[in-house]
C-alpha cells in the first residue's frame, strides 16, 4: 500500500509538505502542491483522514439528517449542501428515513466522530428533548424544526405566508371557498401551511372551521386519494389548495379520471414548485421555494458553529416563498351547476361524503 513516505519520496517534498496539501493548507508553494498532487495520482495514494482527524480534530466531512430521500423537493435540498459543501473543501455524510425522536437520535450518534457537524432537517420530531441532547454533543444546524432550541442556528421556510398567498390568489380567481389537502399531523411544515391556509380564509371572510381539510401525507397517493373524494363530493368547492406539490400532481390525477376538468371545474394549487410543476397539463400553480437556496445557506452557518472557539449566538435565516401563478388557477366557469354553489359555506360533513 502506497504510504505519505512514497508520495513525499516521488514527488521530492518533505512528508510535511506533503501532509500540508492534503490538509488544504495555504503553506506550500503551487510547484511543490503541484508535484504532490502529481505524484499521488501516479503511486494511486489515497490519504488516510482517519489518522489525519486524530491530530487535527476535524474529519472535512458534514453530516446531514433527512427525514426522507424521495422527492424533488429533497434531492434540491439535497444538492444544495452537497455543492456548498464542495465548494468549501468538504464532503457530505447522508443519513435518512428519520422521523422518529429515537432514530434521529441513533444516527447523530453513529456519526459522531466521523464529522464536523451535522445539519438535521426533522419537522416530524415532536418535543426539543432530542434535539437539545443532539446540540449539546455535535455542531448543528436545524432546518424547519418543529422546535428551536436556544442558541442553536436555524433556518426556516416562510410557510405560513407562502400557503396563505396561494390560498387567498384561489379565492380571488374563484370567489371560493377552498379547500386544502394537509400534509402529515405532527410536521411543523404542515402545520404552518395549514395555518397559512387558514389564515387567508379568515382574512377574506371565510370561516376557517368550515372549511373542508383533507387529510394527507405529502405523497401523491394521498393526494390522489383526496381528488376521489372531492371529485364525489355533493357540493365541490370552487378550488383546492394542497400542501404540497406531490399531493397536487395525485389530486390533478384523480380529477382529470373523474373528467373534472381543471381549472374550469375546480381550481388547484401547490406548494414548493418542485420541478414537474411547470411541465403539469395544466402548469400548476404553487408558492415557489429554493430548495436548493435552503440546503446552502445550511452549510457556511454549521462551518461558522463548527469553527474552534466558543459557539456563537444562534442566528436564525428564513427562506422566503412566493406565489407562481400557472394554468391550474386560471379563473374559471363560476357556473353553479357545474360548480356546486359557489361561494356557499357548509360544514365539513355536508361538502365532503366519502
Amino acid at each position: 500500500m502506497t504510504t505519505i513516505r512514497d508520495v513525499a519520496e516521488q514527488a521530492r517534498v518533505s512528508i510535511a509538505t506533503v501532509s500540508r496539501v492534503f490538509n488544504g493548507s495555504a503553506r506550500v508553494s503551487a510547484e511543490s502542491r503541484r508535484r504532490v498532487e502529481q505524484a499521488a495520482g501516479k503511486l494511486g495514494y489515497w490519504p488516510n483522514h482517519a489518522a489525519r482527524s486524530l491530530s487535527t480534530r476535524a474529519t472535512d466531512v458534514i453530516g446531514v439528517l433527512l427525514p426522507e430521500l424521495h422527492g424533488d423537493f429533497f434531492s434540491d435540498v439535497i444538492h444544495g449542501i452537497d455543492h456548498a459543501a464542495r465548494e468549501r473543501g468538504r464532503q457530505v455524510l447522508l443519513s435518512s428515513t428519520h422521523a422518529k425522536a429515537e432514530d434521529v437520535l441513533r444516527a447523530a450518534r453513529s456519526m459522531r466522530g466521523r464529522i464536523d457537524g451535522l445539519i438535521v432537517m426533522a419537522p416530524d420530531v415532536a418535543g426539543d428533548t432530542v434535539l437539545r441532547e443532539i446540540v449539546r454533543r455535535i455542531p448543528t444546524v436545524l432546518v424547519n424544526p418543529r422546535s428551536i432550541i436556544k442558541g442553536c442556528h436555524v433556518i426556516i421556510v416562510s410557510n405560513r405566508e407562502g400557503a396563505a398567498s396561494v390560498t387567498r390568489h384561489l379565492i380571488e380567481r374563484t370567489g371560493g371557498p377552498v379547500a386544502i389537502v394537509t400534509g402529515p399531523p405532527g410536521n411543523a411544515d404542515a402545520n404552518m401551511r395549514l395555518s397559512g391556509f387558514r389564515d387567508a380564509l379568515s382574512s377574506r371572510g371565510f370561516d376557517p372551521d368550515e372549511a373542508i381539510e383533507l387529510a394527507g401525507d405529502f405523497t401523491e397517493e394521498s393526494g390522489y386519494r383526496a381528488g376521489k373524494v372531492l371529485a364525489d363530493a355533493n357540493h365541490r368547492p370552487p378550488a383546492v389548495f394542497c400542501a404540497n406539490d406531490s399531493m397536487a400532481v395525485g389530486l390533478l390525477g384523480a380529477l382529470r379520471e373523474k373528467g373534472i376538468r381543471v381549472p374550469e371545474d375546480m381550481a388547484v394549487g401547490g406548494f414548493d414548485d418542485i420541478a414537474i410543476s411547470r411541465y403539469l397539463d395544466p402548469s400548476l400553480t404553487t408558492a415557489h421555494v429554493d430548495s436548493r437556496e435552503l440546503g446552502a445557506h445550511a452549510v457556511p452557518l454549521l462551518l461558522e458553529e463548527a469553527r474552534p472557539g466558543p459557539r456563537s449566538y444562534g442566528r436564525r435565516i428564513t427562506v422566503n416563498s412566493r406565489l407562481i401563478v400557472r394554468r391550474s388557477s386560471e379563473t374559471p366557469s363560476r357556473d353553479p351547476e357545474r360548480r356546486g354553489g359557489p361561494g356557499k359555506r357548509t360544514s365539513k360533513q355536508q361538502e365532503v361524503s366519502e
